[in-house]
């Protein structure tokens, strides 16, 4: 019921288990969906626990990257600048959506977009999200291969390992087969409701990490005599743009914060603004620390995976990795539940089936697409090694997200008012034009400059 509007199309068909009304989270919690669900009964969710809600599904393994975009934007100054401005639209977006889920009485971001843009521009926000999800699964299984390459494939002295059961794809497919796949399959993910602890503390472990290692370097790591000089070093002002896919998968929530807004206590503008305000001060801090520290470290010599920019044999960067590792591993089955549940809701909007059937063929297809989608995104990991890669094309269409959508929600919530229209009517209509051309400019660029970096290499 949170994929599809049409109520009759699910009556009947699966659990009422809030593990099933999942929705898609950077760092993915059915803990925190457990939460909504008994505090909604209870008078809603607090301020303060929406707050937590918002962080936990802002922050995930997009972390590991900004070292390497602050390095891509050319310094410290042109990383912190472009965070700070890019934080005004993610803040203002987030806001919309809350204006927007108010208005149109809608609980889910596709159903928002679907309700109030028309049902074409609710199908391609569905698309968006169902490719975002594919894309960020492929994401993680590079993570996997990043954190156990390191992990596995060097002995206790740091020279690399030559055998064949240590090798970075060996170890991925293992992974995927073994361990997300059995988790992938199941129709319920409520078991995975201890992924929202371990995400908020893996993620600030290696934040800690990274700093500490900053300020006190036990010792010497690759590239830092040599590239600390060039950590100030300037470069052409269109470099920033380089940084902006980063920054848009990192801060993006704006899918899951819908649900978060109308399961809170006081549901209105003003205490929502502060949440997500606060909210994403939290993060700025978060990944403000990582890519200033992790930049300033190694300089231009800063791996896309900036974990992997440490020595193997390092003890506190080992317990970084295996939080990440853990918190991809529990991640990855919820991103997957919520693409394909996007997924089935398209095939059974265009397909017209009846709920009889939907039920007698529901377990064929969700095995069907739990293979095939794992197995695709574990082919396209396996040839792709560069988490870079992968985050500045779908960084691009997390733009959508945050400034396309909410932009077109805003224009047509106002243009849909029949009252008088004022002064303030005429700027929020401005705004929304604004923030749909500034989106529609960050996805063509960033997109169009990540395939042609890859056509080039």
């Amino acid at each position: 019921m949170a994929i599809n509007s049409d109520v009759e199309d699910w009556r009947g068909v699966g659990s009422n288990d809030s593990g099933e009304r999942v929705w898609l989270l950077q760092s993915p919690s059915v803990d925190s969906v457990q939460h909504l669900e008994t505090d909604r009964r209870s008078g809603g969710v607090s301020c303060m626990g929406a707050v937590f809600i918002v962080v936990n599904a802002a922050l995930g393994a997009g972390l590991l990257n900004f070292p390497a975009a602050f390095n891509m934007a050319g310094g410290v100054t042109a990383g912190v600048m472009l965070q700070m401005f890019m934080l005004i639209f993610i803040i203002s977006g987030l806001v919309i959506l809350g204006y927007c889920s108010q208005v149109s009485n809608e609980n889910t971001y596709q159903e928002v977009v679907r309700t109030t843009c028309g049902k074409v521009t609710g199908v391609l926000c569905e698309v968006a999200i169902a490719v975002y999800t594919f894309g960020t699964c492929i994401a993680f299984f590079i993570v996997i291969g990043d954190q156990l390459d390191q992990a596995v494939a060097h002995d206790t002295d740091g020279t690399v390992s030559g055998h064949w059961y240590t090798n970075r794809k060996f170890t991925i497919f293992v992974t995927a087969v073994f361990v997300i796949l059995p988790l992938s399959i199941p129709k319920e993910i409520g078991f995975q409701k201890y992924a929202s602890a371990l995400s908020v503390m893996g993620t600030w472990y290696v934040t800690i990490v990274v700093i500490i290692k900053y300020i006190w370097p036990d010792k010497v790591t690759p590239g830092y005599l040599l590239n600390h000089c060039a950590c100030y070093s300037s470069s052409s002002w269109t470099a920033v743009f380089n940084a902006m896919p980063t920054i848009c998968f990192g801060f993006q929530c704006h899918v899951s914060c819908v649900p978060v807004f109308n399961s809170m206590r006081r549901k209105a503008i003003r205490p929502w603004g502060l949440v997500v305000t606060l909210s994403m001060i939290i993060c700025l801090f978060v990944y403000t620390g990582t890519g200033v520290c992790g930049f300033l470290t190694f300089g231009s010599s800063v791996s896309q995976d900036v974990l992997m920019s440490y020595p193997p044999d390092d003890i506190a960067v080992a317990i970084a990795r295996a939080f990440i590792v853990i918190c991809v591993v529990t991640s990855y089955p919820i991103l997957h539940f919520c693409g394909r549940a996007v997924v089935e809701g398209l095939w059974l909007r265009f397909q017209g089936e009846q709920v009889e059937v939907c039920v007698r063929r529901e377990k064929r297809r969700r095995i069907l697409q739990t293979l095939v989608w794992c197995a695709v995104t574990l082919v396209l990991a396996l040839f792709i090694p560069d988490i870079g890669r992968v985050i500045s094309l779908i960084g691009g269409l997390a733009a959508c997200f945050i400034f396309i959508f909410p932009g077109l929600c805003l224009m047509q919530a106002k243009l849909s008012e029949t009252d008088s229209r004022s002064a303030s009517w005429h700027g929020l209509v401005i705004f929304g034009v604004f923030m749909v051309t500034i989106g529609a400019f960050i996805f063509g660029l960033t997109t169009t400059n990540s395939i042609y970096q890859d056509i080039v290499s």
